[in-house]
């Protein structure tokens, strides 16, 4: 049974109120509509803002509150990322200080190069026929150690690393040039230059580093900039030599070269990087086995003939070109000073047309750029014969430097383009080697012809050697994609 009284009482309660509810004062009521008209107000307020903001900002447009907007809506705004510069890639960085330290390099080599010759003639009394020969033996003798050395050192390279070959090239170069400057016969001096080829070999070293390091698509241009190194120590070499052995004499212009192949060592020491894990002895390929990897061995080899060729056409003159140049001014000008801006002269091309020629392969292709350099030498080779006077030597040889800039860097790219990375510098040591051997038979072939037949019947001997060169590179380039 459910109780009635309390729900009686309940409804009464609510209608009492309901009563109550519908019997508020006026008063209460104002105030309820007024807060719901002011509620109305806040929400709508933005929006009468909004639509009203062109007319306000046309209106009374104040620098402070552009401020503020311009505040306000950079503090919503997210930050942007800064960005990071990238690191300079390694190769970058060692070409700065390779170039550097081919450049001293090529500097202390030419200091004395184009005056070998005359240096000789001090050391005894020679014939013509006497001092050519020397002058061949002492040149090439050089050359032949150091091709026979060249491929132990490549391979060494290739399992040790190529910063320890760099070092060894400077500070055996630096006490060999040292020690020449005492020599007192012809005959110590053949046999130091011997021993000065067995340590050679800093800037194809420093070549084969670089292969390794520079990304393919680029390696025309960068071998071409690090060609002009050697090419500015060239330029620069004969002329700081000139001016050396006419204040201090012969001899000390090896002392000075010593010196100057230290500054050589120490950067390489300090400056050059290089990312390399030894390779245990018995895990390095045997050079057949590399040879197999190849891709394209023919075009290899015909470098390597190439490079023979082409170092034969160049060496067979510098042994001559300081005696050419004297027979051209007589003994009574300055011969030195001649000599040195004769060999100077295509240096001073050759740097501007390397990089140039070197970004020009890479676009075309290096092969082309070999062949113009080939067919250009065979012929400013011819009127070299003929010159009446040393300006137009010095003419012609700053011509020469153009294809100069073209032969060196186009076999360097080609090599490194077909050339496993792992055994790239038995690569190169091997062409070295072929180098070599051309700037052995380069000397004794001017010799052999200067003596008979005159200075002048050389340079015909150097055309016809490019000229056979350039058949054998359209050989190897004939039905070859690159």
């Amino acid at each position: 049974m459910v109780p009635t009284g309390n729900l009686s009482g309940d409804a009464c309660q609510i209608e009492k109120n309901s009563d109550t509810s519908s019997q508020k004062p006026a008063d209460v009521e104002a105030t309820d509509l007024s807060d719901t008209e002011r509620s109305k107000e806040q929400i709508l307020s933005p929006i009468n803002n909004n639509v009203s903001a062109p007319a306000d900002a046309a209106a009374a447009d104040t620098p402070a509150d552009t401020a503020a907007v311009d505040a306000a809506t950079t503090a919503e705004l997210p930050a942007a990322p800064v960005a990071t510069p990238a690191a300079t890639p390694l190769y970058k960085r060692n070409l700065v200080v390779l170039w550097f330290g081919c450049f001293i390099s090529g500097v202390g080599l030419s200091i004395v190069q184009p005056f070998m010759p005359l240096f000789i003639d001090t050391l005894g009394d020679f014939t013509r026929e006497q001092l050519s020969f020397w002058s061949g033996m002492i040149m090439s003798g050089t050359f032949l150690t150091s091709a026979l050395t060249a491929p132990f050192w490549g391979r060494l390279a290739d399992r040790t690393g190529r910063k320890l070959m760099l070092l060894r090239s400077a500070v055996g170069m630096s006490v060999i040039m040292i020690a020449t400057s005492f020599v007192t016969s012809v005959q110590m001096l053949l046999v130091l230059r011997l021993v000065y080829g067995v340590f050679s070999g800093y800037i194809g070293n420093a070549v084969a580093l670089m292969a390794v390091q520079v990304p393919r698509e680029e390696s025309g241009k960068v071998l071409g900039t690090l060609s002009t190194s050697s090419v500015s120590g060239q330029l620069i070499g004969p002329l700081f030599g000139s001016t050396v052995v006419t204040i201090f004499g012969y001899s000390k212009s090896f002392l000075v070269t010593g010196s100057i192949l230290v500054i050589v060592f120490l950067l390489t020491l300090f400056m050059v990087k290089e990312d390399f894990t030894p390779v245990p002895k018995g895990e390095q390929q045997k050079m057949r086995e590399v040879f197999q990897t190849i891709e394209k061995p023919k075009v290899v080899v015909g470098v390597f003939i190439t490079s023979t060729i082409l170092m034969l056409t160049q060496s067979s003159i510098n042994p001559i070109m300081s005696l050419y140049v004297r027979e051209i001014v007589g003994t009574s000008s300055n011969v030195e000073m001649w000599s040195g801006l004769a060999f100077s002269a295509p240096a001073l091309t050759a740097i501007i047309a390397a990089p140039i020629l070197g970004a020009l392969g890479d676009r075309i292709g290096t092969h082309k750029v070999l062949m113009f350099g080939l067919l250009l030498s065979s012929v400013v080779f011819i009127p070299m014969a003929y010159v009446g006077a040393v300006w137009q030597l010095i003419i012609l040889r700053m011509l020469l430097g153009v294809t100069d800039a073209s032969l060196r860097p186009s076999t360097q790219t080609l090599l490194t383009r077909n050339s496993p990375k792992e055994s790239i510098s038995r690569i190169f040591a091997y062409n070295q080697s072929c180098q070599s051997m051309g700037m052995v038979f380069g000397p004794i072939v001017g010799a052999a012809i200067s003596g008979p037949y005159g200075y002048h019947s050389v340079f015909f001997a150097t055309s016809v050697f490019a000229a056979v060169n350039l058949i054998n590179v359209v050989r190897i380039t004939r039905n070859t994609e690159f």
